[in-house]
């Protein structure tokens, strides 16, 4: 499961570069003959995707090891990080296109051509097809790395529709004869850095989250604690932590046993806990059990699950 999980993951991390490499370098040739900044500021930002797939890979790749003696929890976050990279790069691109875009207001402007049109329609298409992969796949396989990826690609959509209708606005102009409507294809450039920035901002901030051990929600937590209060032995879910670890989750929980038992019948409790987790949700890696003696004497207590 975890090796398919990694091959899928790496085919449509390769997709996205492969796809990147192409629309980059044609939307950037594409606005140096039409003259367009906006359509340029476009193909810059897709430019960054293809460095923004090559961290998710390397993320992938370094998630996809084995637990070790220095990490024994093992490199799930490597995802997170990848995607804390991945806003980095937005952020930085983002800067540069608000700033070339802000340059173009002070130079002279000329139309440009309707070959730009084309491009940004053209690029709108395959972005929007490669958002709904990954996004979809992300989900499926539960990677954060994955689904930052595919909101790149979700922010080249807004980027190029936003280009599309600066570079049809200033072509109007140039036929209408109105000077000012040049000014639509900077504009545009303009609006498209302060997309990728919202980007940027909202992907660090999900990554950052996930890095700092962020719990799962109440009512994901309380399906597993349900799934623990079924198994035989188990007198009382006492508390359970689901913390997230990249694309898997990592579960702590205590439990009440009978106190007149044995260590052993204790422990083979706490084995089934393990093993019910683990097998019944394929995002749960590993399981901490602590065994507790119930106390019959305070059957109103509620399970604190941590959130």
């Amino acid at each position: 499961m975890k090796e398919e999980r990694f091959q899928k993951a790496e085919f449509a991390a390769w997709l996205g570069i492969i796809g990147n490499i192409a629309l980059a370098a044609m939307k950037w040739i594409i606005g140096i003959i039409a003259n367009s900044k906006a359509l340029m500021a476009d193909a810059a930002h897709s430019a960054s995707d293809v460095v923004g797939s090559f961290a998710v890979l390397i993320g992938l790749r370094a998630a996809q090891k084995p637990p070790d003696e220095d990490h024994p929890y093992g490199h799930g976050k490597a995802e997170s990080i990848s995607a804390i990279i991945v806003s980095i790069l937005l952020f930085i691109v983002g800067l540069e296109v608000g700033y070339s875009s802000l340059k173009s207001f002070f130079q002279p402007i000329i139309a440009p051509g309707m070959i730009a049109i084309y491009a940004a329609l053209g690029s709108m298409l395959v972005k929007e097809m490669l958002f709904r992969y990954k996004y979809n796949l992300g989900k499926k396989l539960n990677s954060q790395a994955l689904i930052a990826n595919a909101w790149e690609h979700r922010s080249d959509v807004y980027s190029s529709f936003a280009a599309l209708v600066g570079i049809a606005g200033a072509i109007l102009g140039g036929w209408m004869d109105l000077p000012i409507l040049l000014y639509l294809d900077p504009l545009a450039g303009l609006v498209v850095s302060l997309l990728v920035l919202k980007m940027a901002y909202d992907i660090m901030k999900e990554s950052i989250n996930n890095t700092l051990d962020r719990v799962i929600p109440g009512e994901e937590a309380k399906e597993l604690v349900q799934t623990v209060e079924q198994i035989e032995g188990v007198m009382k879910v006492d508390r359970l932590l689901a913390r997230e670890n990249g694309h898997y989750v990592i579960v702590d929980v205590k439990i009440g046993v009978r106190p007149d038992i044995t260590v052993e019948a204790g422990h083979s409790i706490g084995k089934e806990v393990k093993m019910r987790l683990m097998n019944d949700y394929n995002h749960v890696h590993d399981v901490m059990v602590h065994v507790n003696p119930y106390n019959g004497q305070f059957p109103e207590q509620h399970t604190e699950i941590i959130q």
